[in-house]
């Protein structure tokens, strides 16, 4: 008897039911909010935020008491989708080229895809604006979505604040009017709607970019909290995760009017520890959002299924991680494990289950890199079920100090060398994929043109414009692009200071953009001029330069490429070399 024959044997027996998997594949409901640690719920104690269409679902389900996933939003979005550490997968930035889900990495979409699911994302995705790395690229059929790593980041839709925003549908950008979560709700329904129409199961991956800055919300959330005595950020971050409570109440309500919330896995779960709630409630834990202590990764899971028996409240205290969801999935929902490849997490369905298994005392390991290449120890958690090695030094007992306050490496130097040894063993299993670049394809049918920005510049010194404020002050930086060229031939390269839905002269000065309820827009920011009077361009063997006009929208060149991998950079010089130069924010490659 395999295993997948055992579990469904074995979970037929607890649930009394040998009828539930026999009928039909459950639907999944995946829904991942930004940047909401352990403690922003009032499910989990927090004494301000009310959470209670999340408290509900928490209350019938099963939660992962000891759920870690990466401090930061790309690398724990490709750790979930993949289920391979972050680093393998080479997700360990959110920017500079190393938020690209390398290819070759199967997909959460791809293996619901391929086991016959109608398959759709709503909101963020962060692992990639290009081909090959977009969602409609990697097994997602029906995509509602904003660029980049969130709402007015570089790579999103000019102006994006929000409200009434521009996204992309399917890769084609579409206007939409409402708040940007409830947008995605809402599309996310339509989808549900429409594929139980088709009679088809489906995966709906709903990733709110809430809470994650810039800090706007519809006042009727977040002003109501400014009476409970916290800070205007703190209110808005209070808001942005009681209007994803709402919408999740709404989902359910939904699903259930529908007649099909009972055969759906429903999941709320969150990308990294708090960014900006720790100061009223962390759920004693140490570190938030970018730390390699709990405080940094370690953030709630909620899982509710009634026809597969998981809609009572129960806690299972296991450690477990990001890298579990893929395999768990495939398990609960009978699918077909994808050939040659092998996961670093595990199916966490015995422990969901209470099978009669024998469970390992495992060891995760999560890290915070934020560069372009990694390097050993880095913000680093070695753990276990009891222990945490914090950077390779700090050793935790979890079991009698759960807030990280109590440094007890020099009482058990046996299990600092055991869990040094682990980390030693895991980082030579990941460190030879780090020499592979993922690289955005150029001259491929499937995105051609190819329309690249800052965001994704390799840049040594961290110094990138990652978001639209910066594009507007003229931030003096440049970087590298790493892309492959496809098929060898003539391309134009146009370079451009201003994106291209504006039209804009490089040389131009930009009008500050409109206000939305909550702090400053990125928007409202002036856009500076900048008196360039050349373009330069570095492709490959190419280098040039041209004059800029001051009518020009964008500088052209037109180049003979070979295939193969290269690096494209672009800048605008100033007269004379007086000031610094500022790179092309933007830069358009069409194979002619």
């Amino acid at each position: 008897m395999n295993f997948k024959t055992f579990f469904l044997v074995v979970v037929r027996y607890i649930i009394g039911c040998s009828a539930v998997f026999a009928a039909e594949q459950p639907n999944v409901v995946f829904v991942i909010s930004d940047d909401q640690g352990y403690g922003d719920l009032s499910a989990t104690g927090n004494p301000v935020l009310k959470t209670p269409g999340i408290d509900a679902l928490y209350d019938e389900s099963v939660r992962l008491t000891d759920y870690h996933v990466s401090p930061t939003c790309s690398p724990t979005r490709g750790a979930l989708m993949s289920g391979h550490y972050s680093n393998r997968a080479g997700t360990w930035h959110t920017i500079m080229g190393r938020s690209l889900l390398k290819e070759g990495e199967t997909t959460l979409g791809e293996v619901f895809a391929d086991n016959g699911y109608a398959t759709g994302l709503f909101g963020k995705w962060h692992l990639g604006d290009n081909f090959p790395f977009r969602p409609e690229d990697r097994g997602f059929q029906e995509v509602v979505r904003h660029g980049g790593g969130g709402v007015g980041q570089t790579p999103d839709f000019w102006d994006n604040s929000y409200f009434d925003d521009t996204y992309f549908h399917n890769g084609v950008p579409k206007k939409y009017q409402g708040f940007c979560t409830d947008v995605f709700f809402d599309e996310a329904m339509r989808f549900i709607r429409e594929s139980a129409a088709q009679e088809k199961p489906f995966f709906a991956f709903v990733s709110t970019n809430a809470p994650h800055g810039p800090f706007h919300c519809p006042d009727e959330y977040w002003k109501p909290y400014l009476k409970k005595g916290v800070t205007e950020r703190e209110a808005i971050f209070f808001g942005m995760i009681a209007n994803i409570d709402e919408n999740v109440e709404r989902m359910r309500k939904e699903l259930d009017e529908m007649g099909i919330a009972d055969n759906t896995i429903f999941i709320f779960t969150t990308d990294n520890g708090t960014a900006s709630g720790q100061a009223i409630y962390n759920a004693g834990m140490r570190g938030i959002k970018g730390s390699p202590y709990d405080g940094g990764h370690r953030v709630p899971f909620i899982m509710h299924w009634p026809n597969g028996g998981l809609d009572t409240g129960r806690d299972v205290d296991r450690l477990s991680a990001h890298i579990d969801v893929l395999p768990t999935l495939i398990d609960l929902c009978g699918l077909d494990y994808p050939m040659d490849y092998q996961f670093d997490g595990r199916s966490l369905a015995p422990l969901i289950y209470e099978m009669p298994t024998t469970w390992p005392d495992r060891v995760i390991i999560t890290d915070s890199q934020r560069v372009v290449d990694p390097f050993k120890w880095r913000a680093s958690a070695v753990m276990t079920d009891r222990w945490r090695l914090i950077n390779g030094i700090e050793l935790y007992d979890m079991d009698k100090d759960s807030s990280q306050g109590k440094d007890v490496s020099n009482r058990y130097p046996s299990v600092v060398q055991r869990l040094r040894s682990e980390y030693e063993q895991w980082w030579d299993s990941i460190s030879p994929t780090f020499k592979e670049t993922a690289r955005i394809r150029l001259g491929n049918e499937a995105e051609n043109p190819t329309y690249l920005t800052c965001h994704d510049w390799l840049n040594d010194n961290g110094g990138i414009p990652w978001n639209q404020g910066y594009v507007r002050t003229g931030y003096p930086g440049m970087g590298v692009w790493a892309v492959h060229v496809d098929e060898p031939g003539r391309y134009e390269v146009l370079l451009q200071r201003w994106p291209t839905e504006l039209n804009r002269p490089i040389r131009s000065p930009l009008k500050p953009g409109e206000p939305v309820p909550g702090l400053e827009a990125m928007r409202e920011k002036p856009g500076r001029a900048i008196e360039a009077d050349k373009a330069v361009l570095y492709f490959g063997d190419y280098s040039g330069e041209v004059l800029i006009g001051k009518k020009d929208v964008a500088a052209r060149f037109v180049v003979d490429l070979e295939a193969g991998d290269q690096r494209l950079k672009g800048y605008f010089k100033m007269p004379n070399g007086e000031g610094k130069s500022v790179g092309a924010f933007y830069a358009i490659i069409t194979k002619l």
